[in-house]
């Protein structure tokens, strides 16, 4: 999807069709959606017919000051419409791209042996289809059967081929990518219309997007904002009669529009919407805004040690036989055969460093009577051999507990050479023959470089980063302290994933976490910003509230950093907009009241020329700040991670002491422009 992501904010063919979205969005149905706008549009219309009453009755002001106040009025209206517009325009732009990767594609459907080509909107949740090189995947499903270099540009935007292959947590893949070689058997797991691609399309044109639970508070606070000020602008007529002051309507009007909300109220659907575009253009496709909002308020973040914190899959490096009775090639061929049921990366590496040792991995294979595939829950793989020999490879306590129940001790060279290896940040896994333990293998993997500077910036975010590693608790205190992380979960389970995010939880935290695997779907349900893997399981999938595209484990850093520049973005727009309002006081009230009580001449502190171009120039800048800050709400506020305190008070100078300064200057500068004419 990069490559269909323009750096420009306002392309040619989107303002166009903005504008054009203006007009349409002024229909009431729509606007009611936005109470603020809604209250301003309905004084729009009420301005009309007093513009021409002021015919008739000179007290109302001119014509031409009614009819500029109407002109201004209406056009606060579509300004704040554009900004929404233009940000949706955006969305459907990319839209539009997508759309044309999902194309008709033809589909080789498996029946028995049999294949049928049919159209892809023929298959069904549960068919299952074959793909060979050069095919384009025509749904999504997950790869039952084989293993193949898929190319995911359509989607990702990256052009480097990927691995999916069957029997692991890399085999999802999604309709409109193209198998580049192999052949492959995919089961669908989607039905027509509802696959990942549909899905993306619906989010990036907006067309499922609801408002987020602080974005429905905010509108609340606002509306309550508008309602005070209808009271006050209702109010303020009989004050001004029992004082002798005339005041028109329209100037009532413009006031009460230049003192509610309106810039932000104007702003607040663009910021929304911009949130989950940034997302996107970091290739992350979130399932709603509340997803990408609650990032931003996160206490605590789940990282996976392989691949997030460390450069990726374990690699077996040594094998130290421990019983001196063995020879050592046996000991290697004992290692081999433990790992062939291991489809895990760290199991491949050790049939891998066997080939290195001269070791045939299909040769020993021959003399095998059954395999004991690894899981997470055993910790352990291996063989019975034909001749009833058992081989097992595991972690220190798995393969402890098998030996300790066979009445054999745990020899004291292999537990030392175990606690060793890993206080040097490797992971130990011992090999047993016959229930014996006779080795062990050393696997080793390396942090990524700058990932303490991440997690750094974390903390000063106020995240707190826990690392979750099925290494043993020597090994995993080792990486913790060297990757700077503030918690580890050692030897880790899915249920143990669950019980933190539930303790974390529970202690009134919002937690996140990212997976790939169908065991991760559980946690990743329960966490709160959960993020699954593109090329993950469809579970994994279904379980998270986002998907990052590109595969990358420490996507979930730069998720939090786009949710904080959200709620940012949205909090320092409504400061500068509340802010805002002081100066058009200080434009419109001392004009209303100044003839008739010339004490209050005084609060002219601006000068301004007369009441009319007072009430013109604030009505005018309140129009025109509103398409000045459609760049900031959709960019959003730049964030930098320094405390909660210090961006507080940052932001109040700059938003709220700016929010007072600018309009001030603004007013004045439109004011001598205005009484050129009035």
């Amino acid at each position: 999807m990069k490559k269909n992501i323009s750096t420009s904010l306002f392309q040619k063919e989107q303002v166009l069709a903005s504008i054009k979205q203006s007009f349409v969005k002024l229909d009431p149905r729509m606007m009611i959606k936005n109470p603020i706008m809604f209250t301003v549009e309905v004084v729009t219309l009420l301005m009309l017919p007093i513009t021409f009453y002021s015919l008739v009755d000179p007290t109302q002001g001119s014509f031409g000051y009614n009819m500029t106040l109407f002109i201004i009025l209406f056009v606060t209206l579509l300004f704040a419409n554009f900004a929404e517009a233009i940000a949706e325009a955006r969305g459907k732009a990319q839209a539009d791209s997508l759309r044309k990767t999902r194309e008709e594609t033809p589909a080789k459907r498996l029946s028995g042996d049999k294949i049928k080509v049919v159209p892809s909107s023929e298959l069904k949740k549960g068919d299952i289809f074959l793909c060979e090189a050069g095919d384009v995947i025509p749904a999504d499903g997950e790869i039952i059967e084989g293993l193949a270099s898929i190319d995911e540009s359509a989607i990702t935007g990256e052009s480097a081929p990927v691995i999916r292959e069957a029997g692991g947590d890399k085999s999802s893949v999604t309709g409109g990518t193209k198998v580049l070689s192999d052949v492959i058997k995919v089961l669908v797991t989607s039905r027509p219309g509802e696959s990942f691609l549909d899905k993306m399309i619906a989010l990036v044109e907006g067309a499922s997007r609801k408002k987020t639970p602080n974005e429905i508070a905010l509108t609340i606070l606002l509306a309550g904002f508008t309602l005070v000020f209808v009271i006050v602008c209702v109010t303020l007529k009989p004050f001004a009669d029992y004082s002798g002051a005339t005041i028109a309507v329209g100037s009532l009007i413009a006031l009460f529009v230049c003192l509610i909300p309106t810039t932000i109220g104007g702003l607040l659907s663009a910021i929304g919407i911009a949130g989950m575009d940034r997302a996107l253009r970091a290739n992350v496709i979130t399932k709603s805004g509340k997803a990408v909002e609650t990032a931003g308020d996160i206490d605590t973040l789940l990282l996976d040690k392989t691949g997030t914190i460390t450069i990726g899959n374990r690699k077996a490096t040594k094998m130290y036989c421990t019983d001196a009775s063995v020879d050592f090639k046996t000991f290697v061929s004992w290692c081999v055969l433990s790992s062939l049921s291991d489809e895990t990366p760290e199991g491949k590496s050790i049939v891998e460093l066997g080939k290195g040792l001269d070791v045939n991995a299909s040769r020993q294979g021959m003399m095998v009577e059954r395999m004991i595939r690894f899981t997470a829950e055993t910790k352990c793989s291996g063989v019975d051999m034909k001749d009833g020999m058992q081989i097992r490879k595991g972690s220190f306590d798995a393969i402890r507990t098998i030996t300790t129940q066979a009445g054999y001790t745990f020899p004291k060279d292999a537990e030392e050479l175990v606690n060793v290896i890993s206080s040097n940040g490797g992971t130990p896994l011992v090999v047993s023959v016959d229930r014996k333990v006779v080795g062990v293998i050393e696997l080793q993997d390396i942090i990524k470089p700058g990932i303490q500077e991440r997690f750094e910036r974390l903390r000063k975010m106020g995240v707190k980063t826990v690392m979750v590693t099925g290494d043993n608790p020597l090994t995993a205190k080792y990486i913790a302290a060297k990757a700077g992380v503030d918690d580890y979960i050692a030897e880790a389970k899915p249920e143990d994933k669950m019980e933190y995010i539930k303790k974390e939880q529970n202690s009134g935290k919002l937690v996140a976490m990212m997976g790939d695997g169908t065991n991760d779907a559980p946690a990743l349900a329960q966490a709160n910003v959960g993020v699954a893997m593109n090329s993950g399981t469809q579970a994994a999938k279904e379980a998270g509230n986002m998907v990052d595209l590109d595969n990358d484990p420490t996507k979930l850093i730069e998720i939090v950093e786009i949710g904080k520049q959200l709620l940012m973005t949205r909090g320092t727009l409504t400061t500068f907009s509340i802010a805002n309002d002081v100066a058009k006081y200080f434009a419109i009230v001392p004009a209303l009241f100044m003839i008739a009580i010339p004490q209050l001449a005084a609060l002219n502190i601006m000068n301004l020329h007369s009441p009319e171009t007072a009430i013109l120039s604030a009505v005018i800048f309140n129009a025109l700040i509103i398409p000045a800050l459609i760049p900031l709400a959709l960019k959003g506020v730049t964030y930098k991670p320094i405390g909660a305190s210090a961006l507080l008070r940052r932001n109040l100078l700059i938003y709220g002491l700016g929010g007072i300064i600018v309009p001030f200057i603004g007013i004045k500068l439109i004011d001598m422009f205005v009484s050129l004419f009035f």
